[in-house]
């Protein structure tokens, strides 16, 4: 029988994250004041919702409103792991720019988008979140939260500002080899950090945080196809460790650091 596990990280604006695996019972009644959102790994898990009992199962999304009671227990006998983000609904009428927050009402879908953006959130996990990787989460998260509600929020309408994504992206570049904080582009750019994200991928294609990510890669490549160590590159590029950038070089560019190194020299 799978052993009963959980990790998790301590939330930080207004996100948090918990990867957790049981073998029979998990929770018993409870409600959370925050969204939870979260994708089943492997087997099924099954919970009591507003008055049914749902079971999601491999593959799975999930997605609970706040205040409402659910428990939680295994739906087969070899038990179920899942991985789930925690998102105050403060965030998420920040990253929306509504009064009203949005309602899922399905609480199990299959849901392709949803899924990926859990593999981002946990990429790294446990590690921290990076400051501009949390927004960038976030305002997805809210995103896809507003896609699936029963009342879908109206596109935004409206002109690109130019000027002040224009700053941010020199900003980002200047400072490329560092972990740059949210704040830090508010003041460069005159924008809260998610009128920010949205202006940014209305003008580039993607977020603050995946360009800058992109030009710590380029530079690392650089580096190390001048002979530079890889643990070197890493640290001289603003990434943790050379695991840390690994795994981002390889989603990037479809191939290791060390296999880029071998076919360069």
């Amino acid at each position: 029988m799978t052993s009963d596990r959980i990790r998790f990280d301590e939330p930080r604006a207004g996100l948090q994250r918990l990867a957790a695996s049981f073998g029979g019972h998990a929770f018993d009644a409870h409600r959370h004041e925050t969204y939870a959102v979260g994708l089943t790994l492997w087997g099924a898990q099954s919970f009591h919702y507003r008055g049914t009992l749902r079971t999601s199962r491999g593959g799975q999304a999930m997605t609970l409103h706040p205040d409402e009671t659910h428990d939680g227990h295994a739906g087969v006998p070899d038990g179920f792991a899942y991985r789930m983000l925690y998102l105050d609904p403060a965030a998420v009428r920040a990253a929306l720019d509504t009064p009203r927050l949005p309602f899922v009402a399905d609480p199990v879908a299959d849901d392709p988008a949803l899924a990926d953006l859990l593999g981002e959130a946990f990429a790294d996990f446990p590690q921290a979140l990076e400051p501009l990787a949390l927004d960038a989460v976030v305002a997805r998260l809210a995103d896809r939260l507003a896609a699936r509600s029963d009342s879908p929020a109206q596109p935004r309408t409206g002109p690109i500002a130019h000027r002040a994504v224009e700053k941010a992206r020199d900003f980002l570049v200047s400072e490329a080899r560092r972990s740059v904080a949210s704040e830090e582009l508010e003041r460069v750019s005159g924008l809260d950090r998610f009128a920010l994200s949205r202006h940014f991928r209305a003008a580039f294609g993607t977020s603050p945080h995946r360009f800058q990510v992109g030009r710590r890669l380029a530079e690392a490549r650089a580096l190390i196809a001048d002979g530079v160590p890889l643990s070197e590159a890493a640290a001289a590029t603003g990434f943790a460790d050379q695991s840390h950038l690994t795994r981002h070089f390889s989603a990037r560019f479809g191939l290791t650091p060390g296999r880029w190194a071998a076919l360069v020299r």
